[in-house]
């Protein structure tokens, strides 16, 4: 497994994580995403730290807290062997402050996700969304205070706007206070909006992808194609999941998914490996969240490192998957002498 640094810090992740957005699945979006228990959580997780991937991804509100519960009672003896990233901020509560980014509510989250994970540090603590309602000191002060207290050690955001990050990082230079060293963004193939903004912020000021959802909200699994039906186990089939992941016209998805058909021929790999794959060499990108309802698509996803696509066969899905910008993006592409595009 190869081991990268997260953005402008000396922490090593590994290019591959486990997302635990399968464990638990008590709720119907969950559900939709998979059902993965505590005995079947130890089998994933002993496999991916045989095969060198020993971070794991989760969040307060996966399965309202039960995906952080398993995980906590899988990793139980090999805290040591591995690194915990989860996230906060959305709501966890019916109360006027079980929601945001204010000092209560981070407070009483990180405190809460440390005892559902059964552990006294977090490795990596993410924002999972932007509190316009809570000034960005409060937000910074509330976890440089977390990090000096040693419940947290590294700090990202998920879903900024590149204004939201900008400001974010702005105060924490301007007050001396940790910085975001990550951002948990969605990027896929049917997804390279991430590209436009975000992408040039991360490598300006240092801070490194953590993509979820790099198969497009299963859309690149091999099993959509033109012609065909969706398949019976997909998220796709739930409209609360629907509802709740990116949308895509299926006429992009096809043209996407015979490009890397193509290049399938050509590795002799699979649809998934190809799109993590790509992923994988773009630029900022540090980890790659990798979800698997059983055994056989957490290894089939594990093969998706140890070998790079050639620049034609990145150039070919890079061109299958190329949409027109929104503006300013548009324009800015016009003045490539002064404003290089970073890919």
């Amino acid at each position: 497994m190869d081991y990268r640094q997260l953005g402008g810090s000396g922490f090593m992740v590994p290019a591959l994580t486990l997302g635990t957005g399968t464990f638990g699945g008590n709720t119907e979006l969950f559900k939709a995403w998979g059902q993965t228990d505590v005995a079947e959580a130890k089998k994933l997780i002993d496999i991916c730290l045989d095969a060198g991937l020993t971070m794991f991804d989760s969040a307060d509100i996966y399965s309202k807290g039960a995906a952080e519960e398993i995980l906590g009672a899988a990793i139980k003896g090999k805290r040591n062997r591995l690194l915990i990233s989860t996230k906060a901020t959305f709501r966890s509560g019916d109360g006027p402050n079980d929601v945001g980014s204010s000092r209560q509510h981070l407070t009483e989250a990180v405190d809460g996700c440390l005892r559902r994970l059964g552990t006294d540090r977090i490795d990596l603590f993410q924002l999972h969304g932007f509190d316009a309602k809570t000034p960005v000191e409060e937000v910074l002060t509330t976890l440089d205070g977390f990090v000096k207290a040693g419940k947290i050690r590294y700090i990202g955001c998920s879903n900024f706007s590149g204004w939201h990050l900008m400001k974010s990082l702005a105060a924490a230079d301007r007050y001396g206070l940790t910085r975001y060293v990550a951002h948990q963004a969605y990027y896929s193939l049917v997804g390279r909006d991430y590209e436009w903004e975000l992408m040039p912020l991360g490598l300006d000021q240092k801070v490194g992808a953590v993509v979820w959802s790099p198969l497009g909200w299963g859309r690149l699994t091999g099993k959509i194609r033109r012609g065909q039906p969706l398949p019976e186990t997909s998220r796709l089939q739930s409209k609360a999941s629907n509802d709740a992941g990116p949308p895509v016209p299926l006429e992009h998805v096809y043209k996407i998914v015979e490009a890397i058909d193509d290049v399938a021929k050509e590795t002799g790999k699979t649809v998934p490996q190809i799109a993590l794959n790509w992923l994988l060499q773009r630029p900022t990108v540090a980890t790659v969240i990798i979800g698997a309802r059983n055994e056989e698509q957490l290894r089939q996803n594990l093969a998706a490192v140890g070998w790079n696509l050639t620049a034609e066969q990145v150039k070919k899905l890079d061109e299958a998957s190329c949409v027109t910008k929104a503006y300013p993006y548009w324009h800015q592409a016009f003045f490539k002498e002064r404003n290089p595009s970073p890919v």
